[in-house]
């Protein structure tokens, strides 16, 4: 501002964007760009100390109300010319509202004046259309739109109030915009049975959001229900939130046949339904009341068999919604869960009906799954919100064994068609996931077992037959089988992690359960190509996720299996160790580090007991280990370039099976140091070779906590020292040198490799350097 030339230059960006804006048709994908630089002369107006004046006050409503009025003359052109609506466009839409939010805060008063005056009129036009017969549809659709434009502009409006200095005036200011919303929000849905309008429906959608967050919680300002009070007679938020809820309602029965509205409308009862003060709130109210009891197809068509596969996945937002709403009145009344079950209770008296005429000509397979498929998506949404391990408790009684024994049903039957087996594996996905602590059942209760015991037999019976599918094209491969594949395994180590069951029960009583999983698991990993495990990222997190959990608790089954399936897991964990995914590198990493860990244990149990060290009882570890030790070498060679080349971005997760490979690997990461050195140029030498020196300083041959995170801080200097020893290349001669000394490198590495390659033998190599 204190600049000769500052006035012309914000006229002229006001000029340019003013005349974007008129363009609209043209620029409307990249206008984000100048309303950015808007929102942000704007928003720093309450920390400018110039005397000089900053004109915004001048220019800002300019930018406003040519936006405004932008998009609603880019209306008529889109329904009689058939133009790129941009208020389809939702996550640009957004954007670009967040961007107004701010902007139209400048001189607010004005702008929301010209902003009424514009609704005014076109409700009116409105209306008029609408009485008057024989009206023009194109003209009524003009008008919706310009409404529904109007809608998103005054919830963007208000939304301003969090970024933006506010008061008891603005909120004022807001109460009028919000009564004007509502009150067209009442005229549409008492004519939603003659007219609807999808696109004004999603902007009340979207106004109600803005106004839950802003207005609607315990420190939400309170100003603004005065002149509601005043208008429509509404005097605090528990009165908007049940508007809300019966909006909600009134749209899940009238819009079944819009996929749109009826996610944003749960996404909305999914947002109110978030905090324990907002349901405790909630509940009380004659809606909600409704909701939780009358939750079936006669009341929202998308909850029946007719539904499509989006209104399906719908029905889990919707239940979990419910359910959060249901378990803060378990407390007082556990009744009450048996009453809200009891639709489902009776679809699954449906599906177990169908089922029984499998075979028969009167098995209508369509049917059956449809409901199959509902009754998966609804259990996985109650599941999830039931945190507390009473409301877990009273779920798992009620599905337990009755309708757990018609889920497996589903999986054994339809276990090729992932439509169905999908969402049953993420429903028992969701049963076994011991989230805050809530599996916890009586200490004289089985249950804890039997869950386990039901997870189990799931996993092996889906695992048996998934994998009697091989005639799958290469395209198919991934929707038809591995994503069942990734979804199992997923269901498979929330059951292991959850710490809910004494996993020594089954050793004990000689009950094979827990063995005849393992077996199925081995058969499902070895059926994965490891190009398919970092091909298709959601498979390969859950495959390396669960050889993780494997490694923490179950590492005695991990090296107890026959040599070629050791080698296997050996080479997919390898290939985990260099991917691109943090998470699946970091599981890689422990698993690698858990593996390890066992053998250098084990090789200490026999040098202090040699009577026990027999050739009949070794680990597959020890077998690969003392019949190719290249192999553990060339990991440890592989896991050194990636640590003095690469980001670091893991070098925690390195450090642990490093430190254990060095002890293992001794001779070799002996012999390995001077050839490291002498690859480099001659006069950075005796810097990189004190950085191995570095590296090993005072590190003992243990492997307890202390000597663990002694060595990850000396792998931490290391690394600092060698990247300071590489920059100071660089800045002897930038392009040169610094390119000499790289290809050098590589070409000592791809020598290591190619001896490795040499040396191993039948096995081959499975490390990638590149």
């Amino acid at each position: 501002m204190e600049s000769d030339n500052y006035t012309s230059f914000i006229q002229e960006v006001a000029k340019f964007t003013v005349m974007s804006l008129q363009q609209l048709q043209f620029s409307h994908n990249s206008l984000h760009y100048i309303l950015s630089l808007w929102q942000r002369l704007v928003a720093s107006m309450p920390y400018v100390k110039s005397s000089q004046p900053h004109h915004l006050d001048t220019y800002a409503p300019e930018v406003s109300r040519a936006m405004i009025m932008a998009h609603l003359q880019m209306v008529s052109r889109v329904i009689n010319d058939g133009m790129e609506d941009p208020i389809d466009d939702l996550g640009l839409l957004q954007q670009q509202l967040d961007q107004f939010a701010i902007i139209v805060r400048c001189e607010y008063e004005a702008n929301c004046t010209f902003i009424v005056q514009l609704f005014e009129r076109s409700a009116r036009l409105y209306d008029d259309l609408l009485k008057k017969a024989g009206s023009a549809e194109k003209d009524v659709l003009i008008e919706e739109e310009r409404l529904a434009w109007l809608v998103y502009f005054i919830g963007a409006a208000i939304s301003g109030r969090v970024a933006y200095t506010a008061s008891d005036e603005t909120d004022g200011i807001d109460a009028q915009l919000i009564c004007r919303v509502m009150r067209l929000m009442g005229y549409t849905d008492n004519k939603l049975n003659r007219r609807k309008s999808e696109k004004l429906e999603l902007a009340n959608m979207q106004f109600f959001e803005y106004f839950r967050k802003v207005y609607i919680g315990d420190q939400s300002p309170k100003g603004v229900y005065q002149v509601m009070k005043t208008e429509l007679g509404i005097d605090d938020e528990l009165v908007v939130m049940s508007i809300m809820i019966r909006k909600i309602v009134t749209n899940l029965k009238f819009w079944g046949d819009s996929d749109n509205v009826v996610t944003r409308s749960l996404q909305l009862l999914n947002d109110l339904s978030m905090g324990y003060s907002s349901i405790r709130r909630m509940v009380k109210l004659d809606e909600v009341q409704f909701l939780l009891k009358n939750h079936t197809s006669d009341n929202f068509p998308f909850l029946g068999t007719n539904s499509t596969l989006v209104d399906l996945k719908c029905r889990t937002a919707f239940y979990a919604s419910l359910a959060r709403l249901l378990s803060t009145e378990l407390v007082e009344d556990e009744d009450k869960l048996e009453e809200f079950m009891r639709p489902i209770g009776a679809e699954f008296e449906t599906l177990g009906r169908l089922m029984s005429n499998v075979g028969t000509p009167l098995f209508n397979e369509k049917e059956a799954k449809l409901a199959a498929i509902g009754i998966a998506r609804d259990l996985r949404g109650i599941c999830s919100s039931l945190l507390n391990r009473n409301a877990y408790v009273l779920f798992f009684e009620w599905i337990y064994p009755k309708y757990l024994a018609v889920c497996e049903r589903v999986v054994e039957f339809w276990y090729s068609d992932p439509a169905v087996t999908n969402p049953m594996l993420k429903f028992m996905s969701e049963l076994d996931q011991n989230r805050s602590q809530r599996i916890a059942f009586d200490i004289s209760s089985p249950n804890n077992i039997l869950l386990f015991k039901e997870i189990c037999k799931i996993f092996t019976v889906y695992g048996t037959r998934i994998l009697s599918l091989t005639d799958i094209p290469k395209t198919d491969l991934y929707p038809k089988k591995l994503k069942g594949i990734g979804v199992a395994m997923n269901m498979f180590f929330y059951a292991l992690q959850g710490s809910y069951c004494n996993f020594g029960v089954f050793v004990l009583y000689g009950d094979r359960t827990l063995d005849e999983a393992f077996q199925v698991l081995l058969k499902l990993m070895t059926s994965l190509s490891h190009s398919d495990l970092l091909e298709y990222p959601k498979l390969g997190s859950a495959y390396y996720t669960l050889l993780h959990q494997i490694g923490l608790n179950h590492i005695d089954f991990l090296v107890s299996v026959e040599v070629p399936v050791f080698l296997y897991i050996l080479d997919s964990i390898t290939k985990g160790v260099n991917a691109i995914d943090n998470n699946m590198c970091n599981n890689s990493c422990s698993a690698l580090d858990s593996l390890l860990t066992h053998l250098f244990r084990e090789l200490q149990r026999r040098q202090k007991h040699p009577e026990l060290a027999t050739q009949d009882n070794r680990s597959s570890a020890l077998v690969v280990y003392e019949g190719q030790p290249t192999r553990f070498q060339q990991i440890l060679a592989g896991l050194l370039r990636v640590i003095m080349f690469d980001d670091g971005r893991n070098q925690w997760n390195y450090s642990r099976p490093l430190l254990v490979l060095i002890f293992l690997c001794d001779r070799h990461f002996q012999e390995l140091q001077p050839r490291i050195v002498q690859s480099y140029p001659e006069d950075k030498r005796n810097q990189v070779a004190h950085c191995f020196t570095v590296l090993m300083e005072g590190v003992e041959k243990n492997l307890t906590n202390k000597t663990r995170d002694r060595f990850t801080q000396n792998l931490s200097v290391f690394r600092r020292e060698l990247n300071e020893t590489q920059k100071g290349m660089e800045a002897v001669n930038p392009m040169m040198d610094w390119i000499a000394m790289r290809e050098e490198l590589d070409k000592f590495w791809q020598r290591l490799n190619t001896e490795f390659v040499g040396a191993g033998g039948a096995f081959g190599s499975f490390v990638d350097f590149e």
